[in-house]
């Protein structure tokens, strides 16, 4: 049975993670969580890309080898994933053997066909980007910001054939409308093919690069970054296994959009048709996140740390505000303001107390246990179609990657919960004496029980963590299938409340 394949892109180790790292893992990994919980078998990865000038530049400036230098940045990002509870399967790292061997028969399988050809180089080269650049390139006349400093060299190097396949992948694109989302990023895509596109660069002579995959066929130099690094989507799942149609064609890469024209949606998908494999099945492209409107860049040393945000606050917590704040494919301005609101207002005030109060009146008015609803009048009717409101919306925009917008309708749900519990006043209707009144007191506790595991159920591939404690807190064990889960029940009669509990403490600064 094919497996649903998600990968990131892989980090570059010139740098300890930052913001931008830490969402686009969060962003695959809700993806992850939410086809797991549909039913569907997850491999999800995610890893390092360890190649490279910078690199080999970065280790000399330490005075330690590439590789140390790689370890050590390896141990830093591999920590951000645990911290951020990213439920990844696999973890590659473009040093290992696993990964080498493959770009190395990939390499020579090209190479052997025709593929790759060795000529002279006479251009510009981005030192920053790594790669030969064009005039083309240029913005108003200037290089942009991202290719740093660009020099002009002459070398001989060896070429991949990339502009054979320039009509394939133009149709491509045009006959599969999900293979780039958003779309509007496809057309980004189709412009950049309107002119023709020169063959690739894909080798670095030794004598100036070492640290580096060797070429198969030619020991004098080694790989380029682009053959190298993109090359780990497919190494990690072993095209030479049996079990390589289980995973290939991978499903979606979810990359930035710095990264998708050229190297994903140009350079990624002629690589893999011209040695015989099917393309990927789809980009999710996401924006960037800013600071003050600027770019969040190691380059440039506009930074946020994630793990700061995660030590004081939680995981649970960055992730709803990352997910919740951005609009995939779109650019999201990052606010310590904005993410302190989402925290008080949504998390702590909204979800937190609604949880709070719950335990606190099923200890007092159901000898802490959920009890048997009886009753069905206008309040419960309501709340139940609020439910199935935000349940049908909530699905199709998880389905369709507006995972902002299904956070949206999914609190809406938890702010109904809290206007029920206003109308139904368990406190009041506590007081009195009336079998009636029991009845709509146990309804009532048992109807925000219902909708309280309802609510934790839609958020569990954003705010795992939580969604368990919840479910743990209604005698539950876990969230299951969306199926069942998100179908309204009476299956938590009986279940004994847990002890009173916090979820989002405020925070003392």
């Amino acid at each position: 049975m094919k497996k649903f394949y998600i990968t990131t892109a892989i980090d570059y180790a010139n740098g300890p993670p930052h913001l931008g790292h830490a969402y686009e893992k969060v962003l695959a990994d809700v993806v992850a969580r939410h086809r797991r919980l549909r039913g569907d078998e997850v491999h999800y990865l995610t890893g390092l890309d360890e190649h490279g000038q910078k690199v080999q530049q970065s280790a000399k400036a330490q005075g330690v080898e590439p590789i140390e230098f790689v370890n050590d940045l390896a141990g830093q990002f591999q920590a951000m994933l645990e911290r951020l509870n990213i439920s990844n399967d696999d973890y590659i790292r473009t040093t290992e053997d696993r990964h080498k061997r493959v770009v190395r028969n990939l390499l020579q399988r090209l190479y052997d066909k025709g593929e790759i050809y060795k000529a002279d180089y006479n251009g510009f080269y981005s030192v920053r980007a790594e790669q030969f650049v064009q005039e083309k390139y240029k913005v108003d006349g200037a290089w942009p910001e991202e290719y740093g400093e660009v020099v002009e060299i002459t070398e001989a190097n060896y070429f991949f054939k990339l502009s054979n396949y320039q009509d394939w992948l133009i149709d491509h694109i045009r006959t599969h409308e999900d293979f780039i989302i958003p779309r509007f990023r496809a057309r980004q895509v189709l412009e950049f093919l309107k002119e023709p596109i020169n063959d690739l660069c894909i080798s670095r002579p030794k004598e100036r690069l070492a640290w580096g995959i060797p070429l198969p066929f030619d020991e004098d130099y080694v790989n380029y970054v682009w053959f190298d690094a993109l090359t780990n989507y497919i190494s990690a799942v072993d095209p030479e296994s049996d079990s390589f149609s289980d995973y290939w064609p991978v499903d979606y890469h979810v990359i930035g959009k710095d990264i998708l024209v050229p190297p994903h949606a140009v350079y990624w998908p002629i690589m893999l048709k011209a040695c015989g494999f099917e393309p990927p099945g789809g980009f999710l492209v996401h924006g960037f996140w800013t600071l003050s409107g600027r770019k969040l860049s190691k380059s440039t040393g506009e930074v946020v740390d994630p793990l700061a945000l995660i030590d004081e606050y939680g995981a649970d917590a960055f992730r709803y505000f990352v997910i919740r704040e951005m609009n995939v494919g779109q650019d999201s301005d990052f606010s310590f303001d904005q993410f302190i609101t989402r925290y008080n207002s949504d998390l702590a005030n909204d979800l937190g107390n609604l949880v709070s109060r719950l335990l606190n009146m099923g200890a007092r008015y159901s000898e802490g246990r959920v009890p048997n609803a009886t009753v069905e009048e206008e309040p419960e009717t309501v709340l139940r179609g609020e439910w199935e409101s935000a349940r049908a919306a909530a699905t199709e925009l998880y389905e369709g990657f507006q995972f902002h917008t299904a956070l949206d309708r999914a609190f809406g749900f938890v702010r109904a919960i809290n206007r029920y519990a206003e109308v139904r006043a368990p406190w009041q209707l506590a007081k009195s004496e009336s079998p009636e009144d029991r009845a709509r007191l146990e309804t009532a506790l048992a109807t925000m029980a219902e909708s309280l595991r309802l609510s934790a159920a839609l958020l569990a591939p954003v705010t795992p963590k939580v969604s368990g404690k919840i479910y743990r807190l209604l005698g539950l064990d876990k969230p299951g299938l969306w199926e069942t889960d998100l179908d309204w029940s009476g299956q938590l009669a009986g279940n004994p409340f847990g002890e009173k509990t916090i979820l989002f403490p405020k925070p003392e600064k």
